[in-house]
């Protein structure tokens, strides 16, 4: 990078039903190496609040942050995304494949395996008792993940999960971009045989397992910020600088 360049941009997308607190431990180790990092919340996730009836989808989500990128002046950035965020980011690569510089896809989907049937019951739970929701997702998922919410908050998960269509990346066609599939060796919801290794084989990545389960950014952030920073650097002796 050179004197007088901007730093390069790192987007880090979340998944459901996480917010940008996925990433607390991996934005410092990227900052500090001189990334411009951003880790927004998703449209109608976490602090981020939607207008009623708007599409909480993840079609609609990669357009929200394609223009998150045009808001902050940002060319081209590397995507790294997680759970159903990857779905967001393979929408942005397909449609805008010059805005993504590179990808990284942390325990993420491929085509139309979201584990939705880890979704389904919220999808279907009663709004009259929202308020059960997110004290049993925390129990279930972990604190860490369902830091940024309240019990008022599950009535926009309900509506959330309800948007959730895997339809949209179903017959996606991905453009080529440096790539990198990291996931947990114990992911619960989304196998590494038949999510990680087609998903790394539809994107030309290499596919790296790490000690852990499906919130890996949560579990791991010394590995996973270790992973990006040597495949964004070109640190590996295989790899060639991709953003510097």
């Amino acid at each position: 990078m050179g004197v007088n360049s901007p730093p390069s941009a790192v987007l880090l997308v979340h998944g459901f039903p996480s917010s940008q607190s996925l990433w607390k431990g991996i934005v410092p180790p990227l900052a500090e190496a001189g990334f411009r990092v951003l880790a927004p919340d998703l449209l109608g996730y976490g602090h981020s609040r939607a207008e009623p009836g708007a599409d909480l989808g993840m079609a609609a989500q990669a357009r929200y942050l394609l223009s998150l990128l045009d808001r902050e002046g940002i060319e081209s950035a590397a995507v790294v995304a997680h759970d159903v965020g990857s779905a967001a980011a393979q929408i942005m690569l397909a449609q805008e494949p010059r805005r993504v510089r590179a990808l990284v896809v942390i325990d993420g989907v491929y085509k139309s395996q979201w584990a939705m049937e880890a979704v389904r019951s919220i999808q279907d739970w009663d709004p009259a008792h929202a308020a059960r929701l997110v004290p049993i997702l925390a129990r279930r998922l972990g604190k860490k993940v369902m830091s940024d919410y309240s019990s008022e908050d599950g009535v926009r998960l309900i509506r959330a999960a309800r948007d959730l269509r895997p339809s949209e990346t179903a017959e996606l066609k991905l453009s080529r971009v440096p790539a990198l599939v990291l996931w947990g060796e114990r992911d619960q919801y989304l196998p590494v045989e038949t999510v990680a290794r087609p998903l790394a084989d539809q994107l030309g990545a290499k596919l790296r397992l790490l000690p852990g389960g499906h919130f890996l950014p949560l579990e791991r952030p010394s590995e996973v910020a270790g992973a990006l920073l040597e495949f964004l650097t070109g640190n590996s002796a295989a790899s060639r600088p991709l953003l510097r």
